[in-house]
């Protein structure tokens, strides 16, 4: 097995809800799959991908069953969820750090940090506010 990565939901959401850059989206997903990459996130990435599912349905971005199929095809793609010790202290400094509104973007820095490696993100002002100071952060859009 490779180095883990860490994907947020905003990435894996683009598998199930059309968006400009989905295809390449899931382009690179696939090509994680096919490589065998290990891929961890926080224990909140299930709950972010479930109720954007739900939000995306309700709004009529997708139909109820496309949510409930993209739940049943998030929970086959086998994320590892973690939730090491100090990782919400890590997540509220690195907020805090990188003056960002919620933590929630966060956990998933602290996971990178921990594991040393990339976290992936389709959030472009995420990236732009802490790519300075957070090396580890890599945008979809730009693999």
């Amino acid at each position: 097995m490779t180095t883990p990565l860490c994907p947020d939901s905003s990435l894996f959401l683009k598998l199930w809800i059309e968006e400009p850059d989905s295809g390449s989206v899931q382009h690179l997903i696939a090509s994680w799959i096919s490589e065998d990459r290990l891929l961890v996130a926080p224990s909140l990435f299930a709950y972010e991908v479930t109720s954007v599912l739900r939000s995306a349905a309700h709004r009529q971005r997708i139909s109820a069953e496309d949510a409930s199929r993209g739940l049943i095809e998030f929970r086959a793609l086998d994320v590892q969820l973690l939730r090491p010790p100090g990782l919400h202290d890590r997540a509220l400094a690195l907020a805090t750090e990188f003056r960002r509104p919620n933590a929630y973007d966060t956990h998933y820095m602290a996971i990178a940090e921990e594991l040393d490696c990339e976290f992936w993100t389709a959030d472009e002002r995420l990236y732009n506010a802490v790519r300075e100071g957070f090396p580890l952060i890599r945008l979809a859009a730009n693999a």
